[in-house]
């Protein structure tokens, strides 16, 4: 869950988000299991304040709140559950790991486009298909004139 032997969890190599701005919830998790299921909290909700996180510049906080809207509620706070594993444990390293890569997808930057022009070549080519195209379309109006 901590990288590195530290209290973070690193999303790049530059952003890192403290274990503290993370809350944890925890409840029954629904579905057959018996006794267990019924008498331990294994679901695990992760809870991350992405519109006052302090970790985050304004820029990254922008980004990551327009990518992200799915995973938001109306204040700008990411709800994340995990609940498929009968461990607290690993369904809390789970939720981690599935927030650490919502996140890194969110922050990341997009390649600038660079639009490209068609090659000289490949412009006649089009022309010239386009010449043959209307070629055939030309000499099948020629067969119906005729024919009338």
């Amino acid at each position: 869950m901590a990288t590195d032997g530290e209290s973070v969890v690193r999303i790049t190599d530059k952003v890192a988000i403290p274990l503290s701005e993370l809350t944890f919830r925890f409840s029954r998790s629904g579905g057959p299991g018996g006794q267990h299921a019924n008498r331990t909290e294994t679901r695990v909700e992760l809870v991350f304040d992405l519109g006052r996180s302090p970790s985050l510049s304004e820029e990254q906080r922008e980004r990551a709140l327009r990518s992200m809207r799915p995973h938001l509620d109306q204040k700008g706070v990411v709800h994340m559950v995990s609940q498929s594993t009968r461990s607290q444990l690993r369904n809390r390293e789970e939720v981690v790991e599935r927030f650490r890569a919502l996140m890194r997808e969110a922050l990341r930057t997009p390649k600038k486009r660079h639009p490209s022009r068609p090659s000289r070549a490949a412009r006649e080519k089009r022309l010239e298909g386009k010449r043959r195209r209307s070629e055939i379309k030309k000499q099948r109006r020629a067969a119906l004139l005729d024919s009338e």
